[in-house]
């Protein structure tokens, strides 16, 4: 989950600009332009507000809540948050959470609830793919796997902490042109050659990097290895009766491509059947073809354990049904927002018998590399068979929305 800071592990290492189309292959990040960013968002006259409800009955808001206010509370001051053509300050967005927070644990009436919004709150929707207000809504949540600290005949795949010959590059640091605003990740060569790091047809099962890696655990399945990586964090239950919780720490540098997208196009999966568990099933029905399959994303996660979690790009932990991912350059960090989507009833079999209608107050707490742009939102649906499902499947239109309080409320209920 949490994206990797920019950092150089080789002090005496020196960059030349020349290395920039070498390590074209490596992850970067964008900057938006303040123009740019304030089209993400609309601000709403209140009458154009959406009709606000719960339908988890505001539980666990107040976990999500106490995340973000951690947040905050670690930020200086002067820092402000922009939402359309407008800027709160830390503290501007501390009294909007807590003034919303206190209200929501009386348990409104839902007629209450829209009355204390559009008196109290200004509501921002956001603009949407097209700019036609729709977002898509995807879900994603915390693998279960079984693993051992050993490796053995049933314990064979890695799952690998950052290997010491990996090292991050700056290029803000050796160049004020905008265009060269961007994180290259590679290794140094004997020769002190800076190249890419190795992909995923490179690593295949981790031992090229066993010298420079260390291993976190064993687990017995690579496609469950697969999608840890892809989900960025996960608990993995030990055969000596114990588990450890495992996290997004880097990767290896190269473009995140869609596997999904790829069975597509090769005619193995219709996409009106595409989902998490259709991925699953097409590369248990094949072991022939899953080293191909893997392998067309070259992009590979490293991880690191961490007590708690799991965690968000912002350092808090993301609540389950509670915290959403967006893209990190057009949305405040950590603040409330609203979402109108679908979500799926499933059978006691497992299966969804249909998809609902529904509204929700959420915090913006994480984001994702697949999550770019005002169209897009990621809903962290927890651990568990019905979070597996839920977001396996979960792929559906709706709107997002944020709010602040009002200037001129004090922020006492």
């Amino acid at each position: 989950m949490k994206l990797p800071d920019a950092f150089c592990r080789y002090s005496h290492v020196f960059i030349v600009l020349a290395l920039i189309p070498l390590l074209s292959g490596g992850c970067f990040f964008k900057l938006i332009s303040p123009e740019k960013r304030s089209l993400s968002l609309v601000r709403l006259a209140p009458e154009d507000y959406p009709r606000f409800s719960d339908d988890l009955f505001f539980d666990g808001i107040d976990r999500a809540v106490f995340e973000s206010l951690s947040y905050y509370n670690k930020l200086p001051r002067t820092r402000t948050f922009s939402l359309a053509d407008d800027a709160y300050d830390v503290g501007h967005m501390i009294r909007s959470l807590e003034h919303l927070l206190a209200f929501l644990q009386s348990e409104p009436s839902a007629n209450d609830l829209n009355a204390f919004i559009r008196d109290n709150y200004t509501v921002y929707r956001s603009t949407g793919k097209d700019r036609d207000d729709q977002v898509l809504f995807t879900g994603y949540y915390e693998p279960r796997l079984r693993g051992s600290l050993s490796p053995s005949d049933v314990y064979r795949y890695p799952v690998l902490s950052d290997p010491d010959d990996l090292m991050t590059i700056d290029l803000r640091l050796f160049s004020d042109d905008p265009s060269m605003r961007r994180t290259l990740i590679g290794r140094c060569t004997p020769e002190k050659k800076v190249v890419p790091y190795y992909d995923r047809r490179q690593i295949g099962t981790g031992d090229i990097l066993m010298d420079r890696s260390r291993v976190l655990a064993w687990v017995d399945d690579r496609i469950d290895l697969f999608f840890l990586e892809i989900q960025g964090s996960g608990i993995i239950y030990l055969d000596n009766g114990g588990f450890i919780r495992v996290h997004y720490h880097t990767k290896n540098g190269h473009p995140y491509r869609s596997i999904g997208t790829h069975l597509i196009r090769t005619g193995r999966v219709a996409r009106e059947e595409m989902s998490m568990q259709k991925i699953r099933e097409y590369l248990t029905a094949h072991p022939d073809e899953v080293d191909e399959i893997l392998n067309y994303n070259p992009s590979y996660v490293f991880f690191k354990t961490e007590e708690g979690g799991p965690y968000g790009c912002y350092g808090v932990a993301v609540t389950p049904e509670r915290s959403i991912a967006t893209d990190k350059r057009m949305f405040p960090a950590c603040a409330m927002a609203f979402i109108e989507s679908e979500k799926p009833l499933i059978s006691g079999d497992g299966d969804i018998v249909e998809w609902r209608p529904f509204g929700r107050f959420v915090l913006n707490q994480d984001t994702g590399g697949a999550i770019r742009g005002p169209g897009r939102a990621d809903l962290f649906t927890g651990n568990g068979h019905y979070a597996e499902v839920s977001a396996g499947h979960m792929q559906h239109t709706g709107r997002l929305y944020f709010l602040v309080l009002n200037r001129d409320r004090s922020g006492t209920p």
